[in-house]
């Protein structure tokens, strides 16, 4: 069968251009013959582009062709091409330069009115597809899969779609305000006449590691973190503490667009990490920092598997330092911090009593000492975690070890073969975040506002 494909475009002032796009004969014998190839659906898609953009690039600068004070029509100067790379391949657009009228003041004699219309020449859905996909794969394979199902330009590379991800996290870092060492911005009085708040907001925050690209060293540090609202959808958030000048302010911008408000309350869930701490303290006002449960049942367990080591060289020693284990995770469960730490000052001091062949001693003594440091540190962050489980609370960032392996194991792991700057895995996490949680589309909506779908966006029934 023959199949002939055109499109009829009418122009603002009523002028109809019918242009044949396509003719297509298929065949109707095997399932392989039924409906557009991938091939033939390209090529369909790219001339209905070309035909469409030239359609609007004209009317805008039919439009543009007259003064807008005086409304003569301006000399053409010049007629060029510029090239729009869009979605659906890249098209070529009539491009005319006027002159400037007379009765206009400018430094410029000349201008182009599709300059003005298109600065970047890339589509905005093109940067968005780009930046989505680059935050979920490497550079490579999004290259690949935008060049198999779409009719994108054959010398789209890694590179530049790392140089558009690159710029589209510049601009979502030039529109975040300044850094304030404190958030709170009402008083008591204040607070208790504003509404009645949502749900209790709980955000974790922990630490992965990135291969890092410069030689002095081998990793370094990124901060991720997550918030949990009670009836609203969660939020990511990453950064690279020793890079980011404004790591309050982004925490406190992802609670405000959780519609947060000052008389709500926010637990601050982390890993006991003075970074980590800083970068919560004094955000909220009816907030409270707990140490994760997870950080402290994890120490125990390094020192309970150097214990069980111990056991094969002095099987009595190591009974007695695994009851004290016991009784120290007790009392700490239980948020009775003096009774743990007299029972860690015990365990403490019987190792340092200990005369054995065990080669690990030395390890278990400095895990040991190092434990009764960070509790020491941190007791003021140690809740009675028994209470809050029986009352449904959360006692650990469970959820946040797996935000980090999504966040940064699943990007930026070994299996991606890729060293980072710090700067280039700061950008990467701000637009991987926005992916994941869903918010990048909005982002792009509120910098183009065309591209937000209304019914005059639609098909016709």
């Amino acid at each position: 069968m023959d199949i002939e494909i055109k499109v009829m475009i009418t122009a603002p002032d009523g002028t109809v251009h019918t242009e044949d796009i396509a003719r297509l004969t298929k065949a109707a014998e095997t399932i392989g013959d039924i409906g557009l190839s991938i091939a033939e659906s390209k090529e369909l898609l790219l001339k209905l582009q070309q035909e469409i953009v030239s359609a609007q690039g004209a009317a805008f600068c039919t439009k543009r062709a007259h003064c807008p004070n005086c409304g003569r029509k301006l000399r053409c100067k010049a007629r060029g091409q510029i090239r729009y790379r869009t979605v659906f391949g890249d098209v070529s657009v009539p491009s005319p330069r006027f002159y400037k009228c007379q009765c206009q003041d400018s430094p410029s004699k000349t201008f182009s009115p599709l300059t003005e219309l298109l600065p970047d020449h890339v589509a905005p859905e093109l940067l968005w597809l780009e930046t989505k996909w680059a935050s979920l794969a490497s550079y490579g394979i999004t290259a690949d899969i935008l060049k198999d199902i779409l009719p994108i330009d054959a010398r789209l590379s890694p590179d530049t779609i790392r140089r558009h991800l690159g710029r589209v996290a510049s601009r979502m870092e030039a529109e975040l305000a300044d850094e304030q060492w404190s958030f709170i911005e009402t008083s008591a009085y204040q607070r208790q006449h504003l509404p009645n708040p949502e749900g209790p907001i709980t955000v974790g925050i922990d630490g992965g590691y990135v291969r890092s690209r410069d030689e002095s060293q081998s990793h370094f540090e990124v901060t991720v973190g997550k918030s949990l609202p009670t009836d609203r959808p969660s939020r990511y958030l990453g950064l690279v503490q020793s890079h980011d000048a404004k790591p309050k302010r982004r925490l406190h911008e992802v609670l405000k667009d959780q519609g947060w408000q000052e008389n709500q309350p926010v637990t601050f869930m982390t890993d006991g990490g003075d970074t980590v701490i800083n970068m919560a303290l004094y955000m909220a006002p009816a907030s409270e920092h707990i140490l994760d449960w997870f950080h402290i049942t994890m120490r125990l367990t390094v020192m309970q598997q150097y214990v069980k080591g111990l056991a094969q060289h002095n099987e009595e020693e190591a009974e007695k330092l695994a009851r004290l284990l016991r009784q120290i995770k007790g009392f700490l469960w239980n948020g009775n911090i003096h009774d743990g730490q007299m029972i860690i000052e015990d365990l403490v001091m019987d190792l340092d009593e200990i005369e054995t062949s065990y080669a690990s001693i030395k390890a278990l003594r400095k895990a040991a000492s190092e434990f009764e440091t960070y509790i020491t540190n941190n007791r003021a962050m140690i809740p009675n975690y028994a209470e809050r489980r029986r009352y449904g609370e959360r006692v650990s960032t469970g959820f946040v070890e797996s935000t980090v392996n999504t966040v940064v194991g699943k990007r930026f792991g070994k299996r991606q073969q890729m060293r980072w700057s710090k700067q280039g895995a700061h950008l990467m996490l701000q637009t991987r975040t926005r992916t994941l949680d869903g918010t990048l589309r909005a982002k792009f909506e509120q910098w183009y506002p065309g591209m937000k779908s209304g019914e005059n966006d639609k098909l016709a029934a």
